[in-house]
């Protein structure tokens, strides 16, 4: 016997993370998910994973790729992680975004959409339930701007940190 599904899901709601817009490199051209499930692994060498759905439109080109983007957005970015969380077919024709340091990774949204950045290469691919967990090695990686707070997914709704004094 396991936990009832929405008694997990609301559980899990009170986990605040923080919202990463993932992006690779396609045949058809660049593609990109909004991912909550994002953590660092090991410093020596530097490892984080995410995890993606397998529902995900995007899963099959960031298994294919073999490289990925993790764009770490700033607190005033809701819109850019609404639209990269739907299902719209061409998410870059609106949103600024640059190539990465290594070609093979994901484009890197611009300064206004983000706090920082890592252009990952795939190391592991774990099959586990209903998602795909990557581990990646973090190749490159910036932060971009420390003046501005990241944003967090908290209770089902995008939040701005603040902090105790």
């Amino acid at each position: 016997m396991t936990i009832d599904p929405e008694a997990f899901r609301d559980v899990l709601s009170n986990f605040a993370a923080s919202v990463t817009v993932v992006t690779a490199r396609s045949e058809d051209g660049p593609v990109g998910l909004t991912v909550s499930a994002f953590t660092s692994v090991s410093l020596d060498p530097p490892l984080i994973l995410i995890c993606i759905d397998h529902k995900a439109g995007s899963l099959h080109a960031i298994r294919q790729a073999g490289w990925f983007t993790v764009n770490f957005l700033n607190a005033g970015s809701g819109a850019t992680a609404m639209m990269f969380a739907s299902k719209e077919i061409d998410k870059f024709a609106s949103t600024p975004h640059r190539p990465p340091a290594n070609e093979r990774a994901g484009p890197v949204l611009t300064d206004e959409h983000v706090v920082s950045y890592f252009e990952c290469e795939t190391q592991q691919r774990i099959q586990a339930g209903d998602h795909d967990i990557f581990v990646a090695l973090v190749r490159a990686g910036a932060l971009v701007n420390d003046t501005v707070l990241p944003m967090v997914y908290v209770r089902r709704r995008f939040a701005h940190l603040e902090f105790d004094t």
